[in-house]
C-alpha cells in the first residue's frame, strides 16, 4: 500500500512519525510523511497553561486526515483531546516508552538539593502543581519551546532546572542530560504520557489492517483507563489532572491525581481492575477523586 503519514514538523514529532514509517516500510508498504503546521507551531507564545490549548497541536492534522490528504496521523497521546472528531479514532498504540517526568538541573543537583528560590521551568500546570507540593520554597516558571530551545534556556542560566517528560528526551538522544527521574508517586504523569497515538479514519479498513501489528494491547488498555478518567473529569492539558495506569498480570493499577495550582492541596485515588475493564476503572477512579473534592480544584 501507499500510506501517507501526517505529522508536525518538530524534531520530536518527526522522530515519532519516522518510527512508524520504519515499521510500515518493514512490512512492505510505501510510506511518505507530510509535515503539517499546527496552531501550536504558529503561535509559540501562547502559554500551554492557558485555556486556549485544546487541540493546539492536533486540529490541522485531523483536518488533513478527514479530507483524505493523509491516511494516518501520529500524535503524542498526551496532546490528543479525549473527544475526537466524528469519523476518527485511535487504531493503534505502540508499546509505551518511559512515562515518568524528569529534572535537568544546571549543576546536576537533584530536586531536593536545589537552593531555596531556584527557578524551575515547566510548561505544565500538572508538573508545576506537583513540584510545588513537593517543595514550596522553589519558583515554578512557565517555559515554551521545543526540547532544544528549553535546554538552551537552561544552559544560558535563565533557569536553575527544567522539568520535562523522559520519553521525549530519550527519543531525541538527550537521556544523558537527565539529572533525576521522578517516581510516579512523586509526580504522576500526564494522561497518555510516553505513548504514541496512531489516528485514522474509522472507515479506513485497509489502513487499520496495516497498522494493527503496531498496537501493543497492554499500553493501549492503560491509556484507555487514563483517558476515561480525564473524560469523566472534563479536563485537558490546561488543568492539573494526572493519571497513570500500570499493566501487570492481566490487571491495571490506575493512579489519579488532581492538585491545586499552588500545590497546597493534592487529591489522590488508586484502584485495580482487569485490563478488559479499563474504561470502567478510569471512571471509578475519577469518581473517587470527585468524592474527595476534586471538582472544587477543577472549577
Amino acid at each position: 500500500m501507499k500510506i501517507s503519514i501526517g505529522s508536525r514538523g518538530s524534531k520530536l514529532a518527526l522522530w515519532q512519525a519516522e518510527w512508524v514509517k520504519a515499521q510500515l516500510l518493514r512490512a512492505g508498504h510505501q510510506v511518505e510523511i507530510q509535515i503539517i503546521r499546527t496552531a501550536g507551531d504558529k503561535l509559540p507564545n501562547i502559554p500551554l497553561t492557558s485555556g486556549r490549548t485544546k487541540g493546539l497541536f492536533i486540529k490541522e492534522i485531523e483536518e488533513a486526515l478527514l479530507d483524505g490528504r493523509v491516511d494516518l496521523a501520529v500524535h503524542s497521546m498526551k496532546d490528543l483531546p479525549v473527544e475526537q472528531p466524528q469519523g476518527l479514532g485511535v487504531a493503534a498504540v505502540p508499546e509505551r516508552a518511559d512515562a515518568r517526568d524528569v529534572l535537568i538541573s544546571r549543576e546536576s543537583r537533584p530536586f531536593t538539593q536545589l537552593a531555596a528560590g531556584a527557578r524551575i521551568g515547566t510548561s505544565s500546570l500538572r508538573r508545576s502543581s506537583q513540584l510545588a507540593a513537593l517543595r514550596c520554597d522553589v519558583s515554578i516558571v512557565p517555559i515554551r519551546g521545543n526540547v532544544d530551545t528549553r535546554l538552551a534556556k537552561l544552559d544560558r542560566g535563565e533557569f536553575d532546572a527544567i522539568a520535562l517528560a523522559a520519553a521525549g528526551l530519550t527519543r531525541l538522544g538527550f537521556a544523558s542530560r537527565i539529572t533525576q527521574h521522578f517516581t510516579i508517586d512523586e509526580i504522576c504523569p500526564a494522561v497518555g504520557q510516553g505513548a504514541l497515538a496512531i489516528e485514522i479514519r474509522e472507515d479506513a479498513k485497509a489502513i487499520a489492517q496495516a497498522i494493527e501489528p503496531l498496537d501493543h494491547a497492554p499500553s493501549h488498555q492503560a491509556v484507555r483507563a487514563e483517558r476515561a478518567l480525564l473524560r469523566r473529569l472534563g479536563g485537558g492539558c490546561a488543568v492539573p489532572i494526572a493519571a497513570h495506569a500500570t499493566p501487570q498480570d492481566g490487571h491495571l493499577r490506575l493512579l489519579g491525581v488532581v492538585a491545586s495550582i499552588d500545590g497546597t492541596r493534592v487529591i489522590r485515588a488508586t484502584a485495580h481492575a482487569p485490563v478488559d475493564d479499563a474504561e470502567r476503572l478510569g471512571w471509578n477512579v475519577a469518581e473517587d477523586l470527585l468524592k474527595q473534592g476534586a471538582q472544587e480544584i477543577l472549577v
